[in-house]
């Protein structure tokens, strides 16, 4: 049953933020390089922590200390203007993906290894292979991720709590739920919410991600999707399951971000195959990228392959 209370604060939510965005496309914010900048990045730091000048390019000039505060548990680092890419950060954004039907056991292992020598976020995996990933894993700082309601999210929102709350029994650290893509087009909200709401409290304390499928919703729809995500509890949203029409595209991630702001995680998913893809995800305001051909990002050996307008392949993370 629809619930007028929250039909009537979506739509509040919606009006608000197509007033703030005024209908226009929203730029991508990345940083203009400067010969003083480029300058001060190249030369190490040597400054007395005490008397610290705030250049804000630690992680470039001071690796090492950057390093020791993520290992006592800091989640994310800040970085000054053009501070520049920071390479060894890129693997450590990626879910390295596999999710075709037919993934066997040495696929699964040949993942893992994968996502150990380059040191990715996590592997993304159907709920049937987290086990086994974890067995893999072990030790490595490598989390594991399990996509639930995967790919349609089309069944009922208990089906969906039980397959998040026994890919966390397996080991799971995140789940990735596929958003009621039905409900949301015909704007049973309270659905959409109880739907996302019974995965976050069912994969407690695993991280939520919500995959809106952005190549099936319109602006608005995106919008009040995002807003329902945030209100239900989700830590992430995420563009695309790879499965469906089209896949991550920049205005889609500043969107998303310029709504959830630093509460949410951002996740660019599908179509994601080149370092210059990911790095332009990344500027737009991506916090996680999921995908397929992470080797050949990180090593920057992927080529773009041609593809028509919009469209991504199926299962192409």
């Amino acid at each position: 049953m629809a619930d007028p209370d929250l039909d009537q604060l979506v739509e509040a939510i919606a009006s608000r933020v197509r007033a703030r965005l005024g209908g226009a496309a929203l730029p991508v914010l990345a940083p203009l390089p400067s010969a003083l900048a480029t300058a001060l990045r190249d030369q190490p730091c040597d400054d007395d922590p005490a008397h610290c000048s705030g250049c804000g390019h630690c992680v470039v000039r001071k690796p090492g200390a950057a390093l020791a505060v993520a290992a006592e548990g800091a989640v994310r680092l800040g970085a000054g203007p053009e501070t520049g890419p920071v390479d060894s950060a890129l693997a450590g954004m990626i879910d390295h993906t596999l999710l075709k039907a037919d993934a066997t056991a040495d696929d699964v292992r040949k993942l893992c290894e994968e996502a150990r020598k380059y040191h990715f976020a996590s592997v993304c995996v159907n709920s049937t292979n987290v086990a086994r990933a974890r067995g893999h894993l072990g030790g490595s700082g490598v989390m594991v991720c399990a996509v639930v309601g995967f790919p349609l999210g089309a069944m009922v929102p208990a089906a969906k709590a039980f397959e998040a709350r026994e890919a966390v029994r397996a080991g799971a650290d995140e789940i990735d739920m596929v958003l009621n893509v039905g409900a949301m087009k015909s704007r049973d909200f309270a659905l959409v919410a109880d739907d996302i709401r019974k995965v976050v409290e069912a994969a407690r304390p695993a991280r939520v991600k919500v995959i809106l499928e952005t190549g099936l919703l319109s602006d608005e729809e995106k919008v009040i999707a995002v807003s329902l995500s945030k209100v239900a509890g989700a830590h992430f949203v995420k563009t695309s399951t790879g499965f469906g029409p089209g896949g991550a595209t920049v205005e889609d991630i500043a969107m998303m971000r310029r709504l959830v702001g630093n509460e949410l995680g951002v996740k660019a998913s599908g179509g994601v195959r080149t370092k210059e893809d990911a790095e332009k995800m990344r500027a737009a305001g991506a916090s996680r990228l999921g995908a397929s051909a992470s080797v050949a990002i990180v090593t920057g050996t992927a080529k773009k392959e041609p593809e028509a307008k919009g469209k991504s392949k199926p299962g192409a993370y």
